[in-house]
């Protein structure tokens, strides 16, 4: 059975990329995604017709001004597969993007018939990593476990539990880092013992700000 990332590896050369600069996906992790303009319901659309694959990409800054063209995009991104979709009445979309692999951007390819944009990228899956960073890691999840809602708890322990290396970096930074600026600082970050102490001091940073959570007593 071909995996996620040998299907990514066969669209290296036109890669679909939707630019979203309040979005960062990172490997391993979903982010679920309403498509609205008419150039990215062209590009879901192509996509699931076909390998399912796209990329998230942070724009560089000063895009504002031009977001209805072409404006430059960050040269690392997160490619990932369409997991789930829902089609509205109007043409929208509602999908899941689950992420696969960090991708470099190489170079993009000139405008075709495609209203969307396509680039030609590098995919850099982590490599085998094994250290004392891992379990200091989950310790600190398992420590903000106690100081969280047990709904988002109860979703984060179990991947947590089992996800190792670089994985492991990212589904907690998936679920812990809300601003996209770390978020794509994190993504940057190709080394794995790295990119855990990063996370690890993100972590720490959230447990510092809040409080545990008491269990409720019975009343009086």
């Amino acid at each position: 059975m071909t995996t996620a990332l040998e299907r990514l590896a066969l669209t290296t050369h036109a890669v679909k990329v939707f630019p979203l600069p309040s979005a960062v996906l990172f490997p391993h992790a979903a982010l679920p995604l309403h498509i609205f303009e008419p150039r990215y319901r062209a590009l879901v659309r192509d996509a699931l017709a076909g390998d399912k694959v796209m990329a998230l990409a942070q724009l560089q800054s000063g895009w504002e001004g031009q977001y209805g063209e072409r404006p430059p995009m960050q040269p690392m991104m997160c490619a990932g597969l369409i997991i789930w979709h829902e089609e509205l009445e109007d043409g929208r979309y509602n999908i899941l993007l689950q992420g696969v692999s960090r991708a470099r951007l190489l170079e993009e390819l000139p405008a075709g018939e495609e209203l969307y944009r396509r680039v030609r990228v590098q995919l850099l899956p982590d490599g085998e990593y094994q250290g004392p960073e891992e379990e200091r890691l989950r310790q600190a999840v398992f420590e903000l476990a106690g100081r969280v809602p047990n709904s988002f708890a109860e979703n984060l322990l179990p991947v947590v539990a089992r996800s190792q290396g670089g994985a492991l970096a990212d589904v907690v930074a998936a679920a812990v880092v809300p601003e996209p600026e770390r978020r794509q600082e994190l993504l940057c970050e190709l080394d794995v013992r790295t990119r855990l102490t990063a996370v690890l001091d993100d972590v720490g940073e959230l447990i510092a700000r809040l409080s545990p959570v008491k269990p409720v007593g019975p009343l009086n």
